[in-house]
């Protein structure tokens, strides 16, 4: 599991004060970016085009659980969820200082090839840093 701070900016709230919800969606994404960014040991976008490959998403499910409002602070906990031929899922979940889960998300992403645009299969780098962060699973 890798754990990403986001603290609540006054921008990411909606008059009320409350964060706009389609921002929880920015929180998940971000989160992930920061994940493989500490899976591929640098920047990831850049990483993935210097391996040749690219990882648009396929899939999104996000679940609203409890309002955050400006200037609290979320850990954002990300695991590798599933790893296929030719995608991968995190889940995240977003959970506030005192323990409240505030929201979770599910991503899924698929690896084009950065030159042709075409789905491709997980390169070997990707997949091996993706079984490693990936918890074990209990039987």
């Amino acid at each position: 599991m890798i754990t990403i701070k986001r603290k609540v900016l006054f921008g990411d709230c909606d008059p009320a004060g409350i964060v706009y919800t389609p921002k929880f969606s920015n929180f998940a994404l971000e989160a992930t970016h920061d994940a493989m960014a500490v899976l591929l040991e640098g920047p990831a976008i850049a990483r993935m085009k210097q391996l040749g490959f690219l990882t648009p998403v396929r899939a999104f499910n996000l679940e609203f659980l409890f309002p955050v409002t400006w200037d609290q602070e979320l850990n954002i906990h990300v695991t590798v969820s599933e790893i296929g031929n030719h995608s991968f899922t995190f889940l995240t979940r977003g959970v506030l200082g005192d323990g409240v889960l505030a929201f979770t998300a599910s991503i899924t992403y698929v690896t084009l090839s950065a030159t042709e645009k075409l789905k491709t299969p997980l390169p070997k780098y990707l997949r091996e840093a993706l079984v490693q962060a990936r918890p074990p699973v209990k039987v």
